[in-house]
């Protein structure tokens, strides 16, 4: 009898918004599999640029579809391998006790209560671009630039207002119905009309030794369990599957 093949470390660079969802179906596909996986979250525009300069990872979990594509153009990505998985929301969340009622929706930012409002970096995250865009689209932007505070990503735009040091945020709905947000705090739901759309999408890349292996990873993102996972947790479904 020949040894068992020694299991695999699938390294997974994921968009901050996964936080709650991907332990749940990384764990599911490492029963399934007997291979292990390893997630590292962060902004998809910063996962962008360490990828672009070697960063060793297998596979790469974005907030946008516009990052992968990238990759896949330039060669750093395999060929055919991009998936999307599901679609972002946006909420506007504050803590139960800020004072700040979220049911008026967007307009309640220009209040004076409001001194700080908590995004994630335009410049490198998608939850923050689209954030810009809703705020713009409402006609607010001019009133509420000046206290807007930027996280790295949109996990640390949520820390910024679960620890009062924001009194709003524009935030992921995954994140809203996630752990920590949930049991403290209030949202209401952003029209996704105000925004582009977050199409998010997974893609295989070219520095990967494991090609196989995060091939079946970024299929199973797309199977009717990890959609039920990605569902419950406050995502669509993608756009290409919705249509």
């Amino acid at each position: 009898m020949g040894a068992p093949a020694a299991a695999q470390n699938l390294t997974v660079a994921a968009a901050s918004d996964l936080q709650a969802a991907l332990p749940v179906i990384a764990s599911q596909f490492e029963r399934d599999t007997g291979q292990r996986v390893t997630l590292t979250f962060g902004s998809s525009g910063n996962f962008f640029t360490q990828i672009q300069n070697g960063a060793p990872f297998d596979v790469f979990l974005s907030a946008d579809s516009d990052y992968p594509r990238r990759l896949e153009q330039a060669g750093l990505a395999e060929r055919g391998s991009l998936a999307q998985y599901a679609t972002g929301r946006l909420v506007l969340w504050t803590r139960t006790d800020s004072g700040v009622d979220v049911r008026g929706g967007l307009g309640v930012l220009s209040e004076a209560r409001v001194r700080k409002i908590a995004i994630a970096n335009p410049a490198h995250a998608p939850y923050g671009r689209a954030a810009v865009a809703a705020l713009r689209q409402a006609g607010i932007y001019e009133r509420v630039e000046a206290k807007l505070v930027f996280g790295e990503n949109i996990s640390q735009a949520a820390q910024f207002v679960e620890s009062g040091n924001a009194d709003a945020g524009i935030l992921a709905l995954s994140l809203a119905l996630g752990p920590t947000l949930r049991s403290v705090g209030a949202y209401v739901e952003i029209p996704s009309t105000l925004h582009p759309p977050i199409e998010q999408a997974a893609v295989v890349l070219a520095a990967s030794k494991q090609k196989p292996l995060a091939r079946q990873f970024v299929a199973a993102l797309t199977q009717p369990e990890a959609a039920r996972i990605l569902r419950t947790f406050g995502f669509a479904p993608p756009l290409a599957a919705a249509r």
